[in-house]
């Protein structure tokens, strides 16, 4: 009964953390096949790894975390807008922390890929909660 109201009450965070899980392992995961199997740069990498992980993201956010009720081309095209916009300033912040550590100051890039992601989910989830889903269910 008390875990049943705590997931109902935090429902959308739970999902959110599990998503976002899922979304770092498709986006290191990338990374880790561009960067170390076809030995591609960090930077072009973290691009190729972001564009397939923000596509996950969305799929999963607009279905199951947020549970969007936008309808109409107008209102779905201006949600996958400002997910896609959001997601894009936390990538090219992304791409900046892994230039900047790996690229310049030589850290191990999956160490800082890692720890880069964790501050991406966070500041992605609230921006989809204060910009992009802020119509949805939740």
């Amino acid at each position: 009964m008390v875990l049943k109201k705590l997931y109902r009450k935090y429902k959308s965070l739970i999902l959110y953390i599990f998503f976002g899980i899922c979304t770092t392992f498709v986006n290191i995961a990338s990374f880790w096949l561009m960067a170390h199997i076809f030995n591609f740069k960090a930077v072009f990498s973290s691009i190729v790894s972001w564009i397939l992980s923000v596509i996950f993201a969305y799929i999963t956010n607009r279905s199951w975390v947020f549970e969007s009720r936008a309808k109409g081309s107008k209102n779905i095209f201006r949600e996958i807008y400002s997910f896609f916009a959001c997601r894009f300033a936390t990538g090219v912040l992304d791409c900046f922390i892994m230039f900047l550590c790996v690229d310049i100051f030589g850290f191990n890039d999956m160490i800082i890929k890692i720890l880069s992601n964790i501050m991406v989910v966070v500041l992605n989830y609230v921006a989809s909660k204060i910009f992009v889903f802020k119509n949805a269910k939740n």
